[in-house]
């Protein structure tokens, strides 16, 4: 999930004991077949054909798996690049026929290059079995890496890719709000001053509170709820008694991440379309729950209810929220506007929740 204090993705390139001894295990499993292959082929005795299969194939991927490490030349890639490759492999071939037959030989008790002497063939049948199974580990445990390393970076590119049209929709309320507060702002300087400069205080705090937090993707449900109510208080200031509001948090939920701007563009409609049009004004309630695996958020207002023209509405901010949902939590996300029967509108946002 993109917007979360999440771990960085995992680095294909590091070096991994666990990755080392998979490769390790796959290779004994090739070479037992190996063994298996040349059993049946030269009628030589199993446990001899296995010492050799299991002591060249583990030099081997030894040689290389260790070499690609030490050799590569970008930290982010985990192999080397240019002719180091192929010359790694060349050498860890040609180390494991070395050190597999000697250790072999003193196996079975025999000598490799003695006994191959007098058939030369079988010499170099054995190079041939050699450099083909060494090459064809090295190409499997190559293409495995290589997929490996493209799914991690096009993972990477795409939280990179979600987190900046995160920013960018949030970027795009942040000016909206202001300009709202602006133009209130206005009003309350010609017909009341006092106010204006209450006012002006509160949206000084709040921009200083917004602006520390700008860079991140995501904050706690704390922090967003500490936000909103730095703004509730800015309307409070405008609108008076005529606004009232509760915030409900529950301890377990403060550590939560949502991306910021999350409640506010709801809580804006509700002031807008819901409580202004009241001549009395009315109440605000946010909480946030857990239902099951999921977060539940919502903002319940006491204002004039949804209107036949429900649609519009929903306006630039909420639309702005929709989108951002999306981006965040696809498909498990969801935001709905309701009636409620008392008079009112309740708006819910739901996602998934992060033990």
């Amino acid at each position: 999930m993109p917007i979360t204090d999440q771990p960085p993705l995992h680095d294909p390139g590091s070096f991994s004991l666990i990755a080392l001894l998979r490769h390790g295990l796959i290779t004994l499993v090739f070479c037992c077949l190996v063994a298996l292959g040349l059993t049946v082929s030269t009628q030589q005795p199993w446990d001899n054909q296995l010492v050799y299969s299991i002591a060249i194939g583990t030099t081997t991927w030894l040689v290389i798996d260790i070499g690609r490490h030490l050799l590569r030349t970008d930290p982010q890639i985990p192999w080397p690049t240019g002719p180091r490759g192929p010359l790694l492999v060349a050498a860890g071939i040609l180390c494991g026929f070395s050190v597999g037959s000697l250790v072999g030989d003193l196996y079975c008790g025999c000598s490799t290059w003695g006994f191959y002497s007098a058939a030369p063939q079988r010499l170099w049948a054995s190079i041939a079995v050699t450099v083909s199974a060494g090459v064809a580990g090295s190409y499997y445990f190559f293409s495995r890496g290589k997929s490996k390393f493209l799914q991690s970076r096009m993972a990477l590119a795409q939280r990179d890719a979600a987190e900046a049209r995160l920013k960018l929709l949030e970027t795009q309320l942040e000016p909206h709000m202001l300009f709202n507060t602006l133009a209130n702002l206005r009003v309350l300087i010609s017909s009341d001053p006092e106010r204006a400069v209450a006012m002006l205080d509160r949206l000084n705090d709040y921009l200083r509170a917004t602006l520390s937090g700008s860079l991140a993707s995501s904050h706690t449900l704390q922090a967003e709820f500490d936000r909103l109510r730095d703004y509730l208080e800015l309307m409070v200031v405008r609108m008076g008694p005529r606004l009232r509001y509760t915030l409900d948090l529950p301890a377990e939920l403060a550590g939560q991440p949502v991306p910021p701007l999350l409640l506010q563009p709801l809580v804006e409609n509700s002031i807008k379309h819901g409580l202004e049009p009241k001549i009395e004004g009315g109440s605000i309630t946010v909480s946030a729950r857990r239902q099951g695996n999921q977060l539940v958020l919502e903002v319940v207002d006491s204002g004039v209810g949804l209107q036949p023209e429900a649609a519009s509405r929903q306006g630039f901010g909420l639309a702005q929220v929709r989108e951002r949902l999306q981006t965040a939590y696809g498909p498990q996300a969801a935001i709905d506007l309701v009636a409620i029967h008392a008079g009112g509108t309740r708006a819910s946002i739901i996602f998934p929740y992060q033990s």
